[in-house]
């Protein structure tokens, strides 16, 4: 729940366009226009992140109904027997639940992965034609997904519904994009404030609008409980779209856009090759001692992130396999994850004094770790509960302590670029922590999976200690 959808390309946009010479630049006659971007931005930021986040709760649920239907599906049957294979061959009992976990894991890693090598592209487009038109576009296949999931009857429309939510998921990262189009070095953290502060508020309210979805169904006896929930994301995503197309303007003149649509491409593979990322191998001109520092955070936070967004992936179903959580229930769960983190964020976070950051970071790691063990073990909701606080706790205070640590490496003309490294090494630790967590989660089941994924933490804070 943390800002890591933000595009590598749209970062590295500081490098690209000049601060002063974008058509909104913060002089006093613009000032008053730069707030009304950066509020409309959230505006469209937050509708497109209630969309999104309602899905969360419903994961567990959405698994048993196609599960029930998965006989009359090819997809869900080819895939189900070949898990069954390999349950027989390596002598695992077969388990609906956890066979469940992991048809989650695969698709929350695709969706991930196509988002991580959607955006750069879906970046260097918009340094071309501009910013407006590229969000206009990725909002129609955003609401194209969604049209298609609320008649995904069958579990091979709801992954085509997935992949085509994946491909076209660059809302957010044009929205930073907008921000830093407007914005100075001085003003750029109260609009990046604005992007995370939506996040926050889609992570806590999303998913309670879900939760809500899936109770009005429960009680009325809807069969299709995705129905209501994808409904209400198109119809959002439908406002988003007006939203931009009437309130938003271009924030990227033509002097400054890109020449070559082929060139762009090119130089957004340095996002998409990850030796090239472990290596910051975008950011030119580094000493050795800076690049061999640069990139043990970058190793630290992706291990981190590749553990973490595994099992944050997994705790739906955790919690509905070990508590009997229905959607309701996972909803008020996320509330309960939503407040600690903007709690943290906005006071110890926000006040916290330069210099500190690694040293917090290597808090937030020493929380998260007993966090999940106490989780894999607790057999009491009181128990799961204390281990989401100390979790909660520890990831609100990681991601942003190691960005303001990387960004201290590379020239001014660099930092969007470092930046945008570290993000995509977070889209590409979030494309396959998911299946590798419910890889373990489907093999050892919950409490083994979430003691070694929180052991596992232990090696980025060694990284980030040395």
């Amino acid at each position: 729940m943390t800002v890591e959808e933000d595009s590598p390309k749209a970062a590295n946009r500081r490098k690209k366009v000049g601060f002063a010479e974008s058509p909104l630049s913060p002089t006093p006659s613009a000032d008053s226009e730069t707030k009304r971007v950066y509020g409309i931005v959230f505006v469209i930021l937050l509708v497109d992140l209630l969309a999104f986040t309602c899905i969360l709760p419903l994961f567990p649920a959405l698994f048993d109904y196609y599960g029930s239907h998965g006989e009359k599906d090819s997809t869900y049957s080819a895939l189900q027997n070949f898990v069954t294979r390999i349950q027989l061959s390596l002598g695992i009992a077969p388990s609906p639940k956890s066979n469940s976990v992991l048809f989650g894991g695969i698709l929350g890693s695709l969706f991930s992965f196509l988002q991580f090598v959607a955006s750069p592209i879906v970046g260097a487009l918009s340094d071309v034609y501009g910013r407006k038109p590229i969000l206009v576009i990725t909002t129609i296949g955003i609401a194209i997904s969604y049209l298609v999931w609320s008649f995904s009857t069958t579990f091979t429309l709801f992954v085509i519904a997935r992949i085509i939510g994946g491909i076209s998921k660059g809302n957010i990262s044009l929205g930073t994009a907008i921000v830093t189009d407007v914005s100075t070095p001085g003003t750029r953290g109260k609009g990046m404030a604005m992007v995370g502060i939506a996040f926050s508020l889609g992570f806590i309210i999303g998913p309670m609008i879900g939760a809500g979805f899936a109770a009005y169904s429960r009680r009325n006896g809807v069969v299709d409980i995705f129905l209501y929930p994808a409904l209400f994301s198109l119809l959002l995503q439908i406002l988003d779209l007006l939203l931009v197309v009437k309130f938003l303007p271009e924030t990227l003149a033509t002097t400054k856009r890109a020449k070559s649509v082929v060139q762009n491409l090119k130089e957004s593979l340095n996002f998409i090759d990850p030796r090239r990322l472990v290596e910051f191998a975008a950011v030119k001109g580094l000493a050795a001692a800076d690049r061999v520092h640069i990139r043990r955070v970058g190793m630290a936070y992706f291990l981190y992130l590749f553990f973490f967004s595994g099992l944050e992936f997994t705790l739906t179903f955790l919690m509905h396999s070990r508590f009997q959580y229905d959607s309701e229930q996972q909803g008020k769960m996320f509330l309960f994850i939503g407040i600690i983190m903007i709690l943290v964020q906005g006071g110890f976070v926000r006040r916290m004094a330069p210099g500190r950051e690694k040293r917090t970071a290597l808090m937030g790691f020493g929380l998260t770790i007993p966090g999940f063990i106490i989780i894999a073990l607790a057999g009491t909701q009181a128990l799961v509960f204390l281990g989401l606080a100390l979790y909660s706790t520890g990831s609100a205070v990681v991601a942003p302590c190691l960005s303001t640590l990387v960004a201290n490496y590379g020239r001014d003309d660099q930092k969007g670029t470092v930046l945008g490294i570290f993000r995509s090494l977070g889209a590409l630790a979030r494309a396959f922590g998911p299946l590798f967590s419910s890889v373990l989660y489907w093999s050892f089941g919950p409490t083994v999976s979430y003691f070694i994924g929180g052991l596992m933490i232990l090696f980025p804070l060694m990284i980030l200690k040395r």
